[in-house]
């Protein structure tokens, strides 16, 4: 079997995650870790990128953070190495601070800043050992700026650009590269399961994301970021501005972010 990089992508049974293994898929002398929660959806994604030797599924939960040792122990019985992580599983949120019961807010940590930490963390050491590695993180435009309903997502997200920048910094010199992908609205399910204040799935799409980018063209741009090794792209409409306005004035931002109608 001809493998010249191993890529693990979490989150990888809908949405962004689907769309980058299935393209993933398609090049030759890659094979693929695919994780997430749902066993069954893993294997017709699998089946949709072609079955075969070269992809492998590693079902689990990200919020076990304590088994993430457990995890990269498994995955890399898997290939032998691993040369790409994408941690791309997690959820989003759409309630006010004032309506959501902090148990929303920590399992709005757990998944989408602890359990990449926690899997990042886990496999360290074997990237430091190989003197090379890549980890690759999808947060948000939402990791740049805030918006309401979105406080925990916005803090987790945020959170994940603090640790993965430090990150950068001190294995830089073990040949670690860091990026991170911060995507806008994504016609994606990600709205539909997105935590309401009670912690149920809010249950429908909002304008913003059914116009948003489609999914497979966003793939397409974060593959040829992932493969330049950039250190942050950001991908969306007007949107993406937010990132630069925030530069520029903070004032004019929460005036512009406040009058908008994303909801």
């Amino acid at each position: 079997m001809n493998i010249n990089k191993v890529i693990w992508i979490t989150g990888a049974s809908s949405g962004i995650g689907r769309a980058l293994a299935l393209q993933y898929a398609q090049q030759n002398g890659v094979a693929l870790i695919l994780s997430a929660r749902r066993t069954q959806v893993l294997e017709s994604v699998k089946q949709a990128c072609g079955g075969g030797s070269k992809i492998a599924l590693l079902p689990f939960d990200l919020t076990q953070n304590d088994q993430a040792e457990q995890y990269v122990t498994q995955a890399l019985q898997l290939f032998g190495r691993i040369d790409v992580l994408i941690n791309n599983g997690g959820v989003s949120q759409r309630s006010k601070i004032l309506d959501t019961n902090f148990e929303v807010f920590e399992t709005l940590m757990q998944v989408d800043y602890l359990g990449s930490v926690a899997l990042t963390r886990a496999l360290l050491p074997h990237f430091v050992q190989q003197k090379s590695g890549h980890f690759v993180t999808v947060t948000s435009v939402m990791g740049k700026y805030g918006s309401p309903f979105r406080s925990g997502y916005c803090g987790a997200k945020h959170a994940l650009h603090g640790f993965f920048d430090v990150l950068r910094m001190e294995h830089a010199k073990d040949g670690i590269a860091v990026t991170l992908l911060c995507p806008g609205f994504v016609r994606t399910q990600v709205t539909v399961n997105a935590l309401t204040g009670d912690g149920s799935a809010l249950g429908h799409d909002d304008p913003a994301t059914a116009s948003g980018l489609e999914v497979n063209a966003v793939a397409k741009r974060m593959i040829r970021a992932i493969a330049q090794k950039k250190w942050e792209v950001y991908f969306g409409r007007k949107e993406k501005l937010g990132v630069y306005l925030k530069r520029l004035s903070n004032k004019l931002l929460h005036q512009v972010v406040i009058r908008s109608k994303v909801r």
